[in-house]
């Protein structure tokens, strides 16, 4: 399969291929449907040298969401946002970075698992994070996305247990989402000085990129972050942004001043 068709561009190769030329990697996140204009974010996102995007599906009863992203949830949701619309929206766009939708398992079970990964694909989405799926009730998920060409990202916290994390390791496809500590998404002062520590335990079981995410906040945050991870995800500091009024230009100089600040260290 062509990995720049309107398919979509594929996760695992794109980001294997930029992490062993020696990128550290930056996934932006935009809830979908949170404005009319939202896929004016992800446009702006990738061209100012993101690797992939990250996409959420509003939800209204979110379990690891902290307050900003809910409350761009609950924007997009009162805008009468929907798995469907932003799916279709999805299908007007062609970007050159892979696609990756987050959503919780409630929205996947009601739209059945291949039809939901059927459509994931039709619009071009090539990646999926389900963080509320335990390990014990993947199987089905990970047949469907399998049969759909989608890769089922898994998400590791650093309370797991060792065999539970090598398991996570070796069943996650795309990347290893690895949380910074056990919290809630949003803003952080400072990353936990953990996180570094437990990046590198999961780079030891896979040689999938390991991206850190929750709290990465500013471009010193995923400079640490990515320190001993393979890149990082910025989600709430984003979408904080979007939410004051930001407009697609300023979200995408917000990226850009990420991009810039890991490569000049890094690159």
């Amino acid at each position: 399969m062509n990995a720049t068709t309107a398919t979509g561009v594929a996760v695992g190769p794109r980001l294997r291929e930029r992490r062993d030329a020696g990128r550290k990697l930056l996934v932006p996140y935009v809830t979908g449907g949170v404005s009319a204009d939202w896929t004016d974010y992800l446009r702006a996102y990738a061209d100012a040298g993101a690797d992939a995007v990250e996409i959420g599906l509003p939800f209204s009863e979110p379990m690891i969401d902290g307050p900003t992203v809910q409350e761009a949830s609950e924007r997009a949701l009162h805008r009468g946002a929907t798995v469907r619309g932003i799916l279709a929206d999805l299908r007007a766009v062609r970007v050159d970075v892979p696609l990756i939708v987050m959503t919780y398992y409630h929205l996947v079970a009601r739209e059945g698992h291949a039809e939901f990964c059927a459509a994931l694909a039709e619009a071009g989405v090539r990646g999926l994070i389900v963080p509320d799926l335990p390990l014990e009730e993947l199987a089905e998920l990970e047949q469907a996305t399998a049969a759909a060409d989608v890769d089922l990202i898994l998400v590791a916290a650093p309370s797991g247990a060792p065999s539970r994390l090598r398991e996570i390791a070796a069943r996650s496809r795309g990347f290893v989402y690895a949380m910074t500590a056990m919290v809630t998404t949003g803003e952080r002062a400072e990353l936990p000085a953990s996180a570094a520590e437990f990046a590198a335990r999961l780079k030891a079981h896979t040689d999938l990129p390991v991206v850190l995410g929750f709290g990465i906040s500013t471009p010193e945050h995923a400079v640490a972050g990515a320190r001993a991870a393979d890149g990082v995800v910025v989600a709430s500091a984003l979408m904080r942004g979007l939410l004051d009024g930001a407009t697609p230009a300023e979200s995408g100089a917000q990226v850009r001043a990420l991009r810039a600040a890991l490569d000049e260290v890094y690159g």
